[in-house]
């Protein structure tokens, strides 16, 4: 095994598993994953060149151990902790081979990771950059070109969440009670916008950043198989899979917008659409129906569909009508417009646009001047759509959506 894709993949599977050992050896999250980043970027030096060992999670550990040793007695602050660690810690020689003899140290933390990664004392930003950077196993760097930002702030934003877990005592272990559910539901959350960020950036010259939504969707299958009777994962690995498969056709040959109804559908995925219609197809049945599981149903709809023109519109809108009673979201209600239009006619599309227009987070967003375009280039009103497209263009931060819109106005003069 040499080949630089599969050691990447190797690794990213590995650094969750290794991190959650160091922690329940030292218990200090923050040393130990700086440890862990050390041990996969020396695995990712030496691997290729010198080959795969043949027990990658246990030259992990061992690398790992010793990098969390030589930060500890790097800080003269730690002393009396650096003597505790040496005493307690066995020759690293052995180190890999005691990872596999001692009772439980096998067992995954991958998903008590994700929860500590996602504690509710941190922003939605910083939870994103260290759920990454600890169970995803990208680098500082991979995580600022990925968000557009310079690697400093990134690193700083990292540490600074480091430093909030430590501060709040987190602990490796998973939530109870009546604790597990909200928490759940925050992962589940991070991983939504990791993988929305992937799809559609939201800043940037490139309309996508696949190593975010690939990350994404290979999280998730982890949290699936690590919890694979929670129906709204299900779901939100299902909508993943539904809507990733389309990402090939989401583009043009100089990586112009293609919108849904334009795409050419011999370029989805059909592989991914399958798979996530067989998901969301056997989890809808299973329990209470969630929101992720509709948005999932939604796009198993899109995905059957032969062509634009064969898409059952009124089963979609009444998906939107159900997820909206789930919880209300002026970002629902926009798309259920959509559905209002395309079943009703535009005009009562765009009589809905004026209730979402009245919500203060939606009165100046692009894509609610970006769907009033779309509905009154439908009703025939060129002039007022060409009017919307160039101030939904003059909003938007992503360079091709904004060229899309300029585009479409410049077909309507």
């Amino acid at each position: 095994m040499t080949g630089t894709d599969t050691i990447e993949g190797l690794l990213r599977t590995c650094a969750p598993q290794v991190l959650g050992a160091l922690v329940r050896r030292y218990g200090d999250f923050d040393l130990c994953e700086d440890a862990v980043q050390e041990a996969l970027i020396a695995a990712a030096e030496q691997w290729p060149r010198q080959g795969v060992p043949e027990q990658p999670r246990g030259w992990l550990l061992t690398v790992g151990a010793r990098r969390y040793i030589d930060l500890v007695r790097s800080e003269a602050a730690r002393r009396r902790r650096e003597d505790a660690v040496a005493l307690a810690t066995p020759d690293s020689a052995l180190l890999a081979r005691a990872a596999d003899e001692t009772p439980g140290t096998d067992r995954d933390d991958s998903l008590s990771l994700l929860f500590l990664c996602c504690h509710p004392d941190l922003s939605p930003p910083s939870r994103i950059a260290l759920t990454l950077r600890a169970v995803g196993g990208l680098t500082t760097a991979q995580i600022a070109a990925a968000f557009l930002v310079p690697e400093s702030t990134m690193a700083q934003r990292i540490s600074r969440a480091k430093q909030t877990i430590k501060a709040a005592g987190g602990a490796l272990m998973l939530p109870e009670g009546e604790d597990r559910a909200p928490r759940l539901a925050e992962v589940r959350h991070v991983l939504y916008l990791v993988f929305n960020e992937g799809y559609t950036a939201s800043g940037g010259d490139e309309l996508t950043a696949p190593e975010l939504s690939t990350e994404a969707i290979r999280l998730t299958r982890l949290l699936h198989r690590l919890l694979p009777e929670d129906e709204e994962t299900a779901g939100l690995l299902a909508l993943m899979l539904l809507t990733d498969a389309r990402r090939p056709a989401r583009t043009g040959p100089h990586g112009e917008l293609v919108p849904l109804a334009e795409q050419d559908r011999g370029r989805w995925d059909a592989g991914l659409v399958a798979e996530g219609v067989a998901l969301i197809s056997r989890t809808l049945p299973r329990g209470r129906v969630g929101p992720y599981q509709l948005q999932a149903a939604i796009a198993a709809v899109h995905d059957e569909a032969e062509s634009a023109g064969a898409t059952d519109w009124p089963q979609i809108l009444a998906l939107y009508e159900l997820l909206e009673r789930t919880g209300p979201n002026p970002m629902i209600t926009l798309n259920r417009a959509v559905a209002v239009a395309m079943v009703d006619g535009p005009g009562a599309g765009l009589a809905l646009l004026d209730e979402v227009a009245e919500d203060k987070r939606m009165a100046r967003h692009h894509r609610l001047l970006a769907t009033r375009a779309h509905l009154l280039e439908l009703l025939g009103d060129g002039e007022a759509a060409a009017v919307a497209y160039r101030e939904a263009a003059r909003r938007t931060t992503s360079a091709p959506e904004r060229r899309h819109l300029t585009e479409r106005a410049r077909r309507l003069g």
